[in-house]
C-alpha cells in the first residue's frame, strides 16, 4: 500500500463520480430500458449499464494494472482478491433512481488486501460527496456542482458533530434497515422478526429503538452512520460494491463495522453481513453486543 498514491487515487475516482453523477442526472428512467434480475424488486436499468461501463473505461485507463470489480459486469463465482481492486456499483438505489425518489448515488471503492482503503459516494441530486483516505479522515462536500462556495462547495469534516454524544442503547437508537430484493426465505424471516423486536415495547420484549429507517441505499446509509445522522445499520444480502466505499468513510468518522451475525468482530469485505456503528467516545461495543441479542442464535446465510 506504501507504494500507492492514494491522495492521486482518491482525486480521479472523484472526478470520475462527478462524470457518472453528470449521466445520471441526465437519464429519464421512465424513458430507459429496465429489466429485473432476482424478481421484480431488483431492478437493472439501461443507466446503471452505461455508467459503469465509463467508470470502468475511465479507471481502467488511469491504472491498468488495477482489478475491477462492478454490479453490473459481475459474474458468479467472481471475488476480490489482495489485489489493488476497483469496487464499483454505478446506481446505489436504482430503485429510487426509477421512481425519482432523490436518494440514490454512485459508489465508488478500492480495496487493498480486501481492505476498504478509499471510498467515494456522490449523490448528484443532493451534490453531496462523501470522500475518505484511510488513515486521513473522512469528509463531506455539498454545493460544489451548484456553485456554492465558488464552486468549491461546503465541506465539513464527518462525523458533523465535533462532539458526538455517547451510544446508550438501542432504546436512544435510529437505526437503518434495508428489506432488499429476496423477499421470502429464512434471511427473509430472520430479517422481518429483527425488525419486530428493534421496534417492539419493553414490555413486548422488544428494543424500542427510537424508529428505523430506509434510504434504499447501502452506501447512503454508511454515509448516514459516518456523519452521525444514523446510529447503527443492520444489513444482510449486500454485495462488497454496496459497502466498500461507504465502510472506508465510516471507519475514517471513527464509526465501527461489525458483522451483521451474531459473534464475528472482523467481517470481510464480501461476507454480506453487516452491522456499522457510528462514531462515539463510548457505548460502540455495548450496542453491537445488544444488537446482537436481538438477532440470537440464527444466522443469516448469503452465499458470496
Amino acid at each position: 500500500m506504501t507504494d500507492l498514491n492514494l491522495q492521486e487515487i482518491h482525486d480521479t475516482m472523484i472526478s470520475v463520480a462527478h462524470e457518472a453523477g453528470r449521466m445520471i442526472l441526465g437519464a429519464n428512467p421512465t424513458d430507459m430500458m429496465t429489466g429485473t434480475k432476482l424478481n421484480s424488486a431488483d431492478i437493472v436499468t439501461e443507466t446503471d449499464k452505461a455508467v459503469e461501463a465509463l467508470v470502468s473505461s475511465r479507471l481502467s485507463q488511469a491504472y491498468p494494472s488495477f482489478a475491477f470489480v462492478g454490479e453490473e459486469t459481475y459474474k458468479p463465482g467472481m471475488q476480490v482478491t489482495t489485489a489493488p481492486t476497483f469496487i464499483v456499483d454505478p446506481i446505489d438505489g436504482t430503485t429510487n433512481f426509477v421512481h425519482g425518489f432523490p436518494e440514490a448515488c454512485i459508489s465508488l471503492g478500492f480495496a487493498v488486501d480486501r481492505t476498504p482503503t478509499v471510498g467515494v459516494v456522490y449523490n448528484p441530486y443532493q451534490d453531496a460527496l462523501y470522500t475518505a483516505i484511510r488513515g486521513q479522515g473522512a469528509h463531506v462536500t455539498v454545493g460544489a456542482a451548484w456553485g456554492v462556495n465558488g464552486g468549491q462547495g461546503r465541506r465539513s469534516k464527518l462525523p458533523l458533530s465535533k462532539n458526538p454524544a455517547p451510544l446508550t442503547g438501542l432504546q436512544t437508537a435510529l437505526v437503518a434497515v434495508e428489506w432488499g430484493s429476496s423477499r421470502d426465505g429464512i434471511n427473509y424471516e430472520i430479517k422481518t422478526d429483527v425488525f419486530k423486536k428493534l421496534c417492539g415495547s419493553k414490555e413486548s420484549g422488544g428494543a424500542m429503538v427510537h424508529s428505523l429507517r430506509s434510504m434504499g441505499s447501502a452506501a447512503l446509509n454508511l454515509c448516514a452512520v459516518a456523519a452521525g445522522r444514523v446510529d447503527v445499520y443492520w444489513e444482510g444480502g449486500c454485495w462488497a460494491w454496496d459497502v466498500c466505499a461507504g465502510w472506508t468513510i465510516l471507519a475514517e468518522a471513527g464509526g465501527i463495522m461489525a458483522s451483521g451475525n451474531p459473534g464475528n468482530w472482523e467481517p470481510a469485505i464480501d461476507e454480506r453481513k453487516y452491522l456499522a456503528v457510528r462514531g462515539a467516545p463510548s457505548g460502540q461495543k455495548e450496542l453491537v453486543e445488544e444488537f446482537w441479542r436481538v438477532v440470537g442464535d440464527r444466522q443469516m446465510e448469503y452465499e458470496s
